[in-house]
């Protein structure tokens, strides 16, 4: 298991207990303390953190599916090498044996006694040249054959490691959906326990669909799209059109379109109908172009945040004028989001790719 999904666990049990702590003691406690509640900022604070380990579960998926679809193509290869392989071994050892039976049938010019019955020395040289003409061409098919054989050796044990890779990927994938779905239940049990105003103060800010200025178009939840009117020009205008084209479409666990899309399955996605192929994780886009500053940015550029030992976690585009396109959580929709303070203090860099 990747260690970020250990610690992502053990971060989420502290919580947990935080939280469950305050409950209890505001039981407690008299009515008139009721201010030790916890307040919308530091339940958007802890939603925040909540999302933040959702987002990073979804890159170590993405990155483990990655991984187990190229080990099962891998392993496919290998399998096809191993046929043929053990075609090539069969034929070499019949060939071998043959060779070693054609000393006991039929006529054989290497005998002993055809060499010494030759009638004159030059039929004799001529004997002896044949003799180690097949005697070189026997040693040979042997040294092909046992090379043969330990390659065999070598693909059928490359192809136990492969399997292996590929289905501790596979767990690893499955372990961070089952994280990430608890992730979600402890966001929604969280936001349960307040109001609908207190509610909408906790989750202000965070992931919000809409915006104005270089964003374009709001979001929403109907799927229906929204149009980009910033300043974007170029291959980053495409890019950005299609991204807007897909606000308000549901956020897709692992999506890649076209009904839904995570969050580097959407920059992939949008820079493509641009013509340029991005690869399919933020930690694999991060280093699919080059790097600018937050200072520096410009619409149409891939931004990464939350920094984690494999690499930035989550991947939105800048759509210019302080907003940013994205797909964040399964909890909303495809959408823009303006760039606060939350944003610039987890940013990680931008790429242009």
């Amino acid at each position: 298991m990747l260690p970020h999904v250990l610690a992502s666990r053990h971060v989420r049990r502290r919580r947990t207990a935080i939280v469950s702590s305050l409950a209890a003691a505001t039981l407690l406690v008299p009515v008139a303390a009721a201010h030790a509640d916890p307040t919308a900022d530091e339940v958007r604070e802890e939603i925040q953190s909540l999302e933040e380990e959702y987002i990073g579960l979804n890159a170590t998926y993405n990155e483990a599916k990655e991984t187990h679809e190229a080990a099962q193509e891998e392993l496919e290869g290998i399998e096809e090498e191993i046929e043929a392989a053990e075609e090539k071994v069969t034929e070499l050892g019949l060939g071998a044996r043959q060779l070693a039976n054609s000393t006991y049938t039929g006529v054989d010019f290497t005998s002993f006694h055809r060499l010494i019955s030759s009638a004159g020395p030059e039929n004799a040289l001529a004997h002896q040249a044949d003799l180690n003409y097949l005697a070189e061409q026997h040693d040979g098919n042997l040294e092909e054959y046992t090379t043969e054989l330990e390659n065999l050796e070598i693909l059928r044990a490359e192809a136990a490691s492969t399997e292996e890779e590929a289905a501790e990927a596979l767990q690893e994938a499955e372990e961070a959906t089952e994280e990430a779905d608890a992730a979600l239940e402890e966001q929604k049990e969280l936001l349960e326990e307040l109001t609908a105003e207190e509610q909408a103060a906790a989750t202000e800010n965070i992931g919000q669909t809409g915006g104005d200025g270089g964003g374009g178009g709001g979001g929403g939840g109907g799927g229906g799209g929204a149009d980009y009117t910033g300043p974007a020009t170029g291959s980053a205008a495409v890019a950005l059109d299609f991204a807007y084209d897909q606000v308000g479409k549901p956020y897709v666990w692992g999506g890649t379109g076209p009904e839904g899309y995570d969050c580097s399955g959407l920059t992939q996605a949008a820079w493509g109908a641009a013509g340029v192929n991005l690869p399919r994780t933020t930690y694999q886009q991060v280093n699919a172009g080059q790097r600018v500053s937050w200072e520096n940015k410009q619409p149409g550029d891939l931004l990464f945040f939350y920094s984690s030992p494999q690499g930035p976690d989550h991947v939105g585009m800048y759509a210019g004028d302080n907003v940013m396109v994205h797909a964040s959580t399964s909890s909303r929709p495809i959408g823009t989001v303006t760039l606060n303070s939350y944003y610039r203090n987890n940013f990680v860099t931008a790429v242009r790719p």
